[in-house]
C-alpha cells in the first residue's frame, strides 16, 4: 500500500473502491509502469467513498506524492490543496497531516524552495511523533539533509549522515529506501569524496528494485549516479545506471521529467554538451536542470574554441541552482568560471553558518569557522567551498584575530558555544 494509508485507518482493498485502485497504483509504480501508476491514483480520487475510513485523505496524498516525484508541481500543489478539507472530522487526523506536511516538505524541496519545505516537514514530524508514526520521519530526514545540503549548512547535513544511513541500513523505511539511501550517499560523497559513499553507490546501482524506485522518483540522481560510478571507476556501473534510466523513460513517453533525465544520464556517459543542454531545457525540476547546464559547461570549457560557449552554459547554471535555492551549488560553478577568468558581480549567499555567526565575521570567514571546527583541514575546507587552502589560511588568521582565539582547538570550544548560544533550547527532531 501507499505510504500514506499507514497514517490512517483505511478500510481493506476488496471493500473499497478507493483503497483498491491506490494499491494497484502502488504496484505499477513499483513496477516502473508510471504513467499508469499516475491515472490509477488519478481515478482513486475521483472515486466515490461509501466506506466509513478516511480513505479519500491518504489516496489523495499517494497522488499528490506522484506528481511531485514526476514534476508536475502546478497539478501536485492542486492536489494537496484539497487536503484542508479532507482532514476536517478525520479519525487519524493527525496522521493524515503529518503524511500531506512530508509531501508538500517534497514539493517545496523540488520547487527550491528549501526553508519551505524545511518548516513544512518540521510540522509533519511533530505530528506524525504526536501519532507515533515514526515510519514518516525517514522522509522528514531526507528533506531536511538535502535542504541543509544544498544550502551548504554543513552542521546541520552532517547531523543527518547517521540517520540516514541507518534508515537506508536497517530498513526502518518501506516506501522510499533507495531516496534514503542517496541521500546518505550524497552528504558522505561532499564529506570525502565518491569514495567515501562507495558502499551506498554500488549498493542502489546493482540492486534493481532501489535503483528502479530512485529514477523513477529524483529526476537528478540518474545523473549523479554516472558522475559518481565514473568517479569510482567503474564504466559498467555508470552504463548501468544509463540504460536502466533510458528504459524507464521508454517505457513512460511523454512524462517530460523522466525522458529529461534519461537524456541527461546518456549525454553525460558519452560526453555530449548539446544533449546535455537539450536535457537542462527539458529538465521540469530546477535543481536538475541547473546540473545539466554545468555538465554541458563543463565540457564545452575543455574546447579553448567553445570558451564563451562554455561561460554563457555555466552562467545558466549559477543562476539555476540560485533560482533553485542551492548556493552551494552555484558557488562551485562560479569557482569554474573564475578559472576561466570570469568575476560575477553577483555571488550566491552561503548559507554554512548555521546561526552562530558573530558579527565580525563575513560570511566567507563563518563558512570556515564552521568547518574547522568539525575537524576539517584547510584543503578539506577549501575543496567544500570552491577556493584554494591559502585562502582558507587567510581567512583562519583573520578568524582568530577577531574571535581573539589562538588555535584551531579554541576556534572549535569558541564555535560550538556560539552555536549553542544562537540555536537556544529546542527539542530533538
Amino acid at each position: 500500500m501507499p505510504f500514506a494509508f499507514s497514517a490512517v485507518r483505511a478500510c481493506d482493498g476488496t471493500s473499497c473502491e478507493t483503497v483498491g485502485l491506490s494499491a494497484l497504483s502502488f504496484s505499477a509504480w513499483s513496477r516502473g509502469e508510471l504513467t499508469e501508476a499516475l491515472r490509477l491514483a488519478d481515478t482513486a480520487c475521483q472515486a466515490e467513498s461509501e466506506c466509513a475510513g478516511d480513505c479519500a485523505g491518504p489516496a489523495t496524498v499517494w497522488h499528490a506524492a506522484l506528481l511531485v516525484r514526476v514534476r508536475e508541481l502546478v497539478s501536485a500543489a492542486r492536489t494537496l490543496g484539497r487536503m484542508e478539507e479532507l482532514t476536517v472530522g478525520a479519525v487519524d487526523a493527525d496522521g493524515l497531516v503529518a503524511a500531506s506536511l512530508m509531501c508538500a516538505g517534497d514539493l517545496a524541496l523540488a520547487q527550491g524552495d528549501v526553508g519551505a519545505a524545511v518548516d513544512a516537514v518540521a510540522r509533519g514530524v511533530h505530528k506524525a511523533q504526536r501519532a507515533g508514526l515514526h515510519c514518516l520521519l525517514p522522509d522528514a530526514h531526507t528533506v531536511m539533509a538535502l535542504g541543509a545540503l544544498r544550502q551548504g549548512n554543513t552542521s546541520v547535513s552532517l547531523e543527518f549522515v547517521d540517520q540516514l544511513r541507518d534508515h537506508a541500513l536497517l530498513g526502518r523505511t518501506t516506501d522510499r529506501p533507495g531516496q534514503h539511501a542517496w541521500a546518505a550517499a550524497q552528504l558522505l560523497e561532499v564529506q570525502g569524496g565518491a569514495k567515501s559513499a562507495a558502499h551506498f553507490i554500488v549498493g542502489i546501482v546493482t540492486d534493481d528494485q532501489l535503483l528502479s524506485e530512485l529514477l523513477s522518483s529524483q529526476p537528478a540522481a540518474a545523473a549523479w549516479l554516472v558522475r559518481a560510478t565514473r568517479e569510482l571507476g567503474d564504466a559498467s556501473l555508470a552504463r548501468r545506471v544509463a540504460s536502466e534510466a533510458s528504459g524507464l523513460a521508454a517505457r513512460n513517453p511523454g512524462l517530460r521529467s523522466i525522458e529529461a533525465a534519461a537524456t541527461h544520464a546518456g549525454g553525460l556517459l558519452d560526453g555530449h554538451p548539446d544533449r546535455l543542454m537539450a536535457a537542462g531545457e527539458a529538465h521540469l525540476d530546477p535543481w536538475a536542470g541547473a546540473s545539466a547546464h554545468e555538465d554541458a559547461g563543463k565540457l564545452l570549457s575543455a574546447l579553448s574554441q567553445e570558451r564563451d560557449r562554455a561561460v554563457e552554459i555555466l552562467e545558466r547554471a549559477v543562476d539555476g541552482y540560485t533560482n533553485a535555492g542551492a548556493p552551494r551549488d552555484a558557488r562551485r560553478v562560479v569557482s569554474k568560471l573564475r578559472s576561466l577568468g570570469v568575476r560575477r558581480g553577483r555571488y550566491p549567499r552561503y548559507a554554512g553558518q548555521g546561526g552562530a555567526n558573530p558579527g565580525s565575521l563575513t560570511e566567507t570567514e563563518a563558512a570556515v569557522a564552521e568547518l574547522v571546527s568539525h575537524g576539517f583541514t584547510n584543503s578539506q575546507v577549501g575543496g567544500h567551498l570552491f577556493i584554494s587552502g591559502h585562502t582558507v589560511a587567510f581567512h583562519l588568521k583573520k578568524i582568530f584575530r577577531k574571535l581573539n582565539v589562538t588555535s584551531r582547538v579554541e576556534l572549535t570550544r569558541a564555535w560550538s558555544r556560539m552555536a549553542e548560544e544562537a540555536a537556544g533550547p529546542t527539542s530533538a527532531v
